[in-house]
């Protein structure tokens, strides 16, 4: 018989003592922290990764300490559940997070003082439970394997409710003194580029450093040689600054201010901090699009290429939709003259 293909799952197979009652809660728990479905009452399951058969391992280790039995396997389904059926139980479920998510939201949101924008007299609770949602928000699309359909209502309720206690907000000036652009420089940040690093490749080049040459190296003990200008890596010249990626260090240092750019900037920012402080509808799209170049492109170089590709677009029609809302402004304030 031919050799399978990968295997498309992973396993875990338990029988839990019937006591003590807290045991059986306790591994439950675990096994919903780690996004695992059950497709019988026993038998739960993860998409195949070396980090879901060692999750699997420690929680399987845990059940046998606890008088249980366990085995983790990999699989393909043959015949009965298909692996669309399976990934609908994953999307379902996490649905279901995301509607707790949405409601808690709406619930905080009607607890807000009245007027445009909360009042300070009672909204520290309010502040603090939003944290804790995003906190949350955040780990449920850590688990959110296969692109959940209530994941963007989530973000855009939790941005709604955040936008609703923040303060008005002054334009940021452009700095007094912008950083000079170098010219033909080799720019280092860590191999494995994703949504920051390639967002802030593209802005250097398009930007800042139209020759600018990339080098990509290990994450740690890395050191410059002369000339070399690091980024979006420890102790790199341009990296996160406060609550601020990478991508939005660069714009503020080098004066970048227009629109598209700061637009890009807050989609870099929810989708490589997994939050939703900007609520840009275009994140969760952009953000599909670059798991995409990750995942067809293991070489850094083509997943720069690719990526400046879609940002060339994403740029272009920010920019269009910038334009034509200016010129909306301007002929309605020319016909109020």
């Amino acid at each position: 018989m031919p050799q399978s293909a990968a295997n498309r799952w992973v396993l875990l197979i338990h029988q839990i003592p019937p006591k003590p009652d807290y045991f059986r809660v306790k591994v439950g728990r675990r096994l919903q922290r780690l996004g695992a479905v059950a497709i019988k009452n026993s038998v739960y399951v993860l998409p195949g990764s070396n980090d879901a058969v060692e999750d699997f391992q420690w929680q399987m280790r845990e059940i046998v300490a606890g008088g249980g039995e366990a085995s983790v396997c990999e699989a393909n389904f043959v015949d009965g559940l298909t692996d669309a059926e399976i990934e609908g139980l994953f999307r379902a479920a996490r649905d279901a997070d995301y509607r707790e998510v949405v409601a808690d939201a709406q619930r905080l949101l009607k607890a807000l003082p009245g007027g445009r924008r909360a009042r300070a007299d009672g909204r520290g609770q309010i502040e603090a439970d939003l944290g804790r949602l995003k906190r949350r928000l955040a780990d449920i699309v850590a688990i959110d394997f296969f692109g959940a359909p209530r994941r963007r209502a989530a973000h855009e309720e939790l941005a709604r409710l955040e936008a609703r206690l923040r303060p008005p907000e002054a334009q940021v000036p452009t700095p007094a003194h912008p950083a000079k652009a170098p010219r033909r420089a080799t720019w280092v940040t860590r191999q494995g580029v994703y949504i920051d690093r390639i967002a802030s490749a593209w802005l250097i080049r398009r930007f800042v450093d139209p020759e600018a040459q990339f080098k990509f190296v290990a994450p740690e003990g890395y050191r410059p040689r002369p000339g070399e200008i690091r980024f979006d890596m420890f102790e790199a010249e341009y990296t996160h600054e406060g609550d601020a990626c990478t991508f939005e260090t660069l714009v503020a240092r080098f004066g970048l201010g227009d629109r598209a750019l700061r637009v890009i900037a807050e989609i870099v920012h929810d989708i490589d901090c997994k939050e939703a402080k900007f609520g840009r509808p275009e994140a969760s799209g952009v953000e599909r699009l670059i798991a995409g170049i990750a995942k067809q492109h293991a070489e850094d170089g083509a997943r720069l290429a690719h990526g400046a590709a879609l940002f060339d677009a994403l740029y272009a029609a920010l920019a269009a939709t910038a334009a034509e809302t200016g010129a909306a402004r301007k002929t309605k304030r020319s016909s109020r003259r």
